[in-house]
């Protein structure tokens, strides 16, 4: 893991520090006994078989006993404390990518899927704490074992301690070669369980077009596809860490038949007693198991690694819109919005030209044009989802630009085509416009947008839990409840993309008399796909390629004979 990443880590774990401290010293008493058996090895056995006492013979199976007792002990200490530790610390970690995750402007979110941003929230969130408590666990627990047993190995003969140490650093150059491998691996297999991720938030969220294509087989053979991608991955990050133990293992072998050889001729020359060779062979026999423990270690590490580098891409992503240090605080305006000169690109791709208007406070705009003619974005900049490019927009004179963006969001409510709604309670959907709102003022919205007497009619009224996305209700019944909710934000400045461009005649009248009550006394700009809702508006803009090309009343419009006339021709042809 790059030391960067790793000290990263860290920092999130600091404030957890004792928990770290208390496992970490369980951690080197554990490592530490096994040093202490394989020291005793010698001195007991000499007691026993030598001298043939007793009396040691007699304690001994307590004394294991007891010393087992404590490592066991701490053992859990160290389990408990780190993976403790390791949660919190992840927990910090994944409330702060959601978090900055939300502060992204939506250029970001053009650029991602969204099973995409949740498998890294939540998978690759899980594979690094795994690392995380590999860290303190293995490197600690499993060092020390490895130290304490290599200087008892030194201790008894350092000639054939030499043997047994020049074999360790050959299996760490291997661990190392193939950690570079797992981590990259790693990286791209957790790229493709978002793929998987994406698939499966597309499907089950259009799960009602899907059966209604018949597409279900295509789809099936469109997660067989993914997940065949995934497991090539998969595969071949298992078989690099399938290959760790056993060169591992080889590599000992090696290490423990020249010792066995060249100790055991030192015990039958006398120059070594066969308490102490038997001391080195049971220090030596353990000390590879903490080191195989460590390249196992090296090699989650490595893989947790892959997973904290996409993990902490989000967290690095800076915000696109900031507020300026001296931002203003806007209380309530009155409402009086202006457009001069603005201009947006995405990129190279331009999508509006030079647009200038203004709206004076309870004035009603209407935005008609073709599908492409930057009506959406033209109100987007309004709501600072994006900054414009050149140009600038006004708000009672304050450019938007200088305003707190959290002082803005307050002046502008949004009722969307796009109608979203939580699996939460009505009555939480509404309060979703202000959260501070008693349930009087959640029901007075919900009459204003005429949404009350079919919330009333449900078993549990307001306290209805809607389902996902509101899947209980009516396409018109969910547009009211956005309503409300805009109603209970009282915001100054209004937007209606489309409102009600997918519903019914019926439930377009219904949802046009709750937008009546909406619009009242505020500066509404409305998107038009039927034209019969804008016939009352102040003023029309009609927009194309980006541009401002006509404006004026209804009647005005139609004298003109431009692009106006000729949308209203093709909508009201058969009438």
């Amino acid at each position: 893991m790059k030391t960067s990443t790793f000290g990263r880590i860290i920092q999130y774990s600091r404030p957890y520090w004792w928990r770290i401290i208390i496992s970490t010293i369980a951690s080197i008493t554990v490592g530490s006994m096994d040093g202490a058996f394989a020291y005793l090895v010698e001195p007991l056995l000499k007691k026993i078989f030598a001298t043939r006492d007793l009396t040691v013979l007699t304690m001994l199976p307590l004394i294991v006993f007891l010393l087992f007792c404590v490592r066991a002990i701490c053992r859990f200490l160290n389990d408990y404390f780190i993976r403790t530790a390791g949660e919190l610390a992840v927990q910090e970690i994944r409330n702060d990518v959601y978090g900055n995750s939300m502060r992204l402007g939506l250029r970001f979110y053009h650029g991602q899927t969204t099973g995409g941003l949740m498998s890294r929230i939540l998978n690759d969130v899980a594979v690094m704490q795994n690392g995380i408590g590999n860290v303190v666990t293995g490197v600690c627990r499993d060092g020390f074992s490895a130290l304490s047993l290599l200087a008892v190995i030194f201790y008894r003969n350092w000639r054939l301690a030499l043997i047994t140490f020049l074999v360790i650093p050959c299996t760490i150059f291997f661990a190392q070669k193939l950690g570079k491998r797992i981590k990259r691996l790693s990286t791209e297999s957790q790229e493709k369980m978002g793929d998987l991720a994406a698939i499966l938030q597309e499907t089950f969220s259009g799960i009602k077009v899907v059966k209604s294509f018949g597409l279900e087989k295509w789809e099936i053979t469109r997660f067989k596809a993914a997940t065949s991608g995934y497991y090539g991955f998969v595969r071949r990050n298992i078989k690099y860490n399938a290959l760790s133990a056993p060169i591992t293992e080889l590599l000992t072998s090696l290490g423990i038949s020249a010792v066995i050889w060249i100790g055991g001729t030192m015990v039958l020359r006398g120059s070594m007693t066969s308490a102490e060779f038997f001391s080195f062979l049971t220090a030596m026999a353990l000390v590879y198991k903490p080191v195989k423990s460590l390249n196992s270690s090296y090699n989650t590490i490595q893989t947790s690694a892959g997973a904290a580098t996409r993990i902490f891409e989000i967290i690095d992503e800076k915000p696109e819109l900031n507020d300026l240090p001296n931002g203003m605080e806007m209380v309530r305006s009155e409402g009086n919005v202006s457009f001069s000169n603005v201009s947006f690109a995405y990129g190279d791709d331009v999508v509006l030209r030079d647009i200038t208007l203004r709206a004076v406070s309870g004035e009603i705009i209407a935005l008609v044009g073709p599908s492409g003619s930057g009506k959406t974005t033209l109100v987007s900049l309004l709501s600072r989802f994006y900054d414009v490019t050149d140009g600038s927009i006004t708000i009672d004179g304050v450019d938007i630009r200088k305003i707190k963006m959290e002082s803005l969001v307050r002046q502008i409510a949004l009722v969307d085509q796009e109608i979203t709604l939580f699996n939460d309670t009505l009555a939480n959907n509404i309060r979703y416009g202000n959260f501070a709102a008693t349930d009087n003022q959640v029901e007075a919205a919900a009459r204003a947008a005429f949404a009350h007497d079919f919330i009333a009619a449900l078993p549990e009224g307001y306290a209805t839990n809607i389902g996902d996305r509101g899947v209980r209700l009516s396409g018109g019944q969910r547009q009211r409840i956005c309503i409300a909710r805009a109603i209970l934000k009282d915001a100054p400045i209004l937007i209606l993309d489309e409102a009600t461009s997918a519903l019914d005649t019926e439930s377009e009248q219904t949802v046009q008399k709750a937008l009546n009550n909406l619009m009242t006394n505020r500066t509404t700009f409305v998107i038009a796909h039927r034209l019969s809702t804008i016939l009352h508006a102040h003023k029309i803009l009609v927009l194309d390629g980006g541009r401002i090309v006509e404006q004026g009343s209804h009647a005005g419009l139609l004298e003109q004979g431009g692009l106006y006339q000729r949308l209203c021709a093709m909508q009201f042809k058969d009438a």
